[in-house]
């Protein structure tokens, strides 16, 4: 008897270990999860494979076009256009490597309503100008709002104007910054929810992911694709791992003995 007392008691605290570790760092499928047959970086089919796959998100990238429409895709260019000064007309018959036609924001955001489990992270591109960063932001948010996605959504960029102005448009939605440059306690005194920075970053300054626990701000890392690294990162607490594996990624956060 004291024998199946025992052995109720490991697994169930063998369990809880599982399960406070799937709590504390959740996987975030960069661009999609592309790595597989039938995919591609920022298409749709990579937001679907990511919540096939059971991850907790999945981060895309935004452009908006010459005359105002929103776009997914990484790079500035395609097929040699650069999408922020061509109109959509320009843009909208091009393909993605799976053969996807370019999405706009609008239909890839029709498809994640359906998704109703998979979390979004934003990412809107650097565009040329303050102006035009803030008009992109208000357009960007309009647009979820309009699908009623602004509960599931977190904002991130590279541009400083822009997570201003999503702080300011949506204060009740996380926002985090790439660059950085950055530390907790200026993040924080901006309305930041958290740092989403490169790896590098993070090892580079040893205190700030404590530093983000002691001030209740999130920590983000990108982009996370060996198993060693994502150990590292688990270990200094992340609460989200940015990867271009999130098949790996899951598999090792629910490792019973971890």
């Amino acid at each position: 008897m004291k024998v199946s007392a025992l052995l109720v008691g490991f697994l169930c605290l063998l369990t809880s270990c599982v399960a406070d570790r799937a709590e504390q760092t959740k996987v975030i499928a960069h661009r999609g999860y592309w790595k597989c047959e039938g995919s591609a970086q920022n298409s749709i089919r990579s937001l679907e494979r990511a919540a096939e796959i059971g991850a907790y998100g999945s981060e895309f990238d935004v452009h908006l076009t010459a005359d105002g429409v929103l776009v997914v895709y990484h790079d500035n260019e395609i097929e040699g256009k650069n999408i922020q000064t061509s109109t959509y007309a320009d843009l909208k018959d091009l393909t993605l490597s799976n053969g996807e036609t370019l999405p706009t924001l609008e239909s890839y955001l029709e498809r994640a309503k359906s998704l109703d489990k998979l979390h979004l992270v934003f990412e809107l591109k650097a565009h040329q100008t303050p102006e035009r960063n803030r008009e992109a932001a208000e357009a960007s948010v309009n647009l979820v709002k309009k699908m009623g996605l602004e509960d599931r959504t977190d904002y991130i960029s590279f541009n400083l104007d822009a997570c201003k102005a999503f702080i300011r448009l949506c204060p009740d939605s996380k926002v985090f910054y790439l660059n950085g440059e950055l530390s907790p306690k200026e993040l924080e005194a901006l309305g930041f929810a958290g740092l989403d920075y490169h790896y590098n970053v993070l090892r580079e300054h040893s205190d700030w992911a404590r530093e983000c626990q002691e001030l209740g701000l999130q920590v983000n890392v990108w982009t996370v694709n060996e198993e060693p690294l994502m150990e590292e990162m688990i270990a200094w607490g992340a609460n989200y791992l940015t990867t271009d594996h999130p098949e790996e990624a899951l598999a090792l956060i629910n490792k019973p003995n971890k």
